[in-house]
C-alpha cells in the first residue's frame, strides 16, 4: 500500500517540510555526480556509523569531513538510491505539512532533528560495533508518522493498493495505515534479527516512538491530540 494524499488541510505554508525535501534532493543529486568510489567515501564520511559514534573506532583522517557527532545530522540527508529518496520524500510530503502546521516552523524543525537523532541512537545502541554507515531521512520521517498518528488518527489517506494483476485506490483511516506501518517495522526487525539487512528497522521504530513522545511537548497549545 502506497499513500498518495491525505485529507487534512494545513493553515501554515510548509516552509520547513519543503526546505527539507529540497536539501535531500540536492544532496542526492550531488551524490549522483560522484563516481562509485567517491560515492562510497561520501557515505562513509557523512553517514552515521555506530562504531564511530559509540566506541573508540575512528574514520581515517581523509574521511573526517565533519566532526564526529555531526554525522547524527548529516546522515539524514543522504540516500542510497532513487527509490529510497522518493519513498522518503513521499511520506514527508504527505504527513510533514500537517505536523509542521501543528507545531509551527521552528519547533517542527527541532522535532524533526530530535527524531532523527533518536532514531540513529536506537539503531546504534542495538549494534554499537557496527561499521556499516546508516543514511536516509527515514528515522526522522518515522517520527513525523508517530506524531501524525496522535494528532490526526481519524484523517483519511488516499492509498494505492497493489495486488497481483490488480490495483485500486482506497481512502483509509490514517490510524490503521500508520499502525500497520509500525507493525511491519516490528515484524521485519524480528525477522531480520541476527541477519543481514540494508534497512535500519530499529531506527524506524525508535523514530516513530520518539515522535509520539515528543508531539505533546512541541505541538502548539491550541492544537489538541486525536483531533480528527
Amino acid at each position: 500500500m502506497i499513500p498518495l494524499k491525505d485529507d487534512t488541510p494545513s493553515a501554515l505554508p510548509p516552509y520547513v517540510t519543503v526546505s527539507l525535501m529540497v536539501v535531500c534532493v540536492a544532496v542526492f543529486l550531488w551524490q549522483r555526480t560522484l563516481d562509485l568510489d567517491a560515492g562510497r567515501r561520501a557515505v562513509d564520511a557523512l553517514g552515521a556509523i555506530p562504531a564511530v559514534l559509540l566506541t573508540d573506532a575512528r574514520l581515517p583522517v581523509d574521511l573526517q569531513w565533519v566532526p564526529r557527532y555531526a554525522s547524527l545530522f548529516t546522515y539524514m540527508f543522504l540516500h542510497g538510491g532513487w527509490l529510497h529518496l522518493l519513498g522518503n520524500m513521499l511520506y514527508l510530503w504527505i504527513y510533514g505539512d500537517n505536523v509542521e502546521d501543528a507545531m509551527g516552523h521552528a519547533r517542527y524543525l527541532l522535532f524533526y532533528c530530535l527524531c532523527g537523532v533518536t532514531a540513529i541512537g536506537v539503531q546504534a545502541v542495538s549494534d554499537p560495533h557496527s561499521a556499516f554507515p546508516i543514511i536516509g531521512a527515514s528515522g526522522a520521517i518515522s517520527g513525523i508518522l508517530g506524531a501524525y498518528l496522535l494528532l490526526f488518527p481519524r484523517a483519511k489517506v488516499l492509498t494505492l493498493v497493489l495486488l497481483p494483476f490488480f490495483f485500486t485506490t482506497l481512502r483509509l483511516p490514517a490510524m490503521w495505515l500508520l499502525l500497520l506501518w509500525f507493525a511491519v517495522q516490528l515484524v521485519s526487525d524480528l525477522a531480520m534479527h541476527g541477519g543481514d539487512t540494508s534497512v535500519a528497522f530499529r531506527a524506524h521504530i525508535g523514530g516513530f516512538v520518539a515522535g509520539m513522545l515528543l508531539v505533546p511537548l512541541l505541538k502548539r497549545r491550541d492544537v489538541p491530540l486525536f483531533a480528527r
